[in-house]
């Protein structure tokens, strides 16, 4: 074999195994939308009321690119092929926004900066220690909420854990049965907000 025949049969054979290390492109999700409550009637700036929604903070297992499963009663796992498209907590910020606003009519539900507090009747955090699957085909969702005035007064703090049945085996219906735990989430936040008015 000549020399640049022997160069151009090693670079071939480099690029074709570049090519199979490289695999498929992990797949990409996000959470669906609201399920529940009425978009239609969300306020606009004549609400009577004003509510922030800061960004969760996440358990720390919960900062990464890929979709949490455990496998068992202590093993936690990172998926590699089964990512989120974007950060979970901004996307969990965003989706309570919506679905707050959807449940809550007589609210504008802004986003947490210096400006919307200033106006807030109501702040609310969260902690969110879980929003994985696990191992016996269910998802869950689970942490804990504070809401305050606009002072930093508490008015009202409870835990929320939620699972759900996955409809079918696979990371779309896991996807999918998350969102449905926070539907739940921001059910009972609503519900306990309403309450407290």
């Amino acid at each position: 074999m000549t020399p640049i025949k022997a160069l151009i049969a090693a670079g071939l054979s480099l690029w074709l195994a570049g090519c199979a290390a490289s695999g498929p492109a992990p797949s990409q999700y996000t959470l669906p939308a609201n399920a529940g409550g009425d978009p239609a009637r969300i306020a606009g700036a004549e609400a009577t009321h004003r509510l922030v929604v800061g960004q969760p903070r996440l358990a720390r297992f919960l900062e990464v690119d890929g979709l949490v499963l455990q496998l068992d009663d202590i093993t936690l796992n990172e998926a590699n092929h089964h990512q989120w498209a974007e950060p979970l907590g901004l996307q969990l910020e965003r989706g309570l926004r919506a679905r707050l606003a959807a449940r809550l009519p007589d609210t504008q539900v802004m986003r947490d900066d210096t400006d919307s507090r200033r106006n807030a009747t109501a702040v609310l955090r969260l902690e969110v220690d879980r929003f994985h699957g696990r191992f016996d085909g269910r998802a869950v969702a689970g942490g804990q909420w504070q809401l305050r005035d606009g002072a930093g007064k508490l008015l009202a703090m409870a835990p929320f854990a939620v699972e759900i049945e996955l409809a079918q085996d696979g990371y779309p219906a896991l996807v999918r049965a998350l969102g449905r735990g926070w539907d739940r989430v921001a059910d009972e936040i609503a519900a306990e907000i309403k309450r407290l008015r």
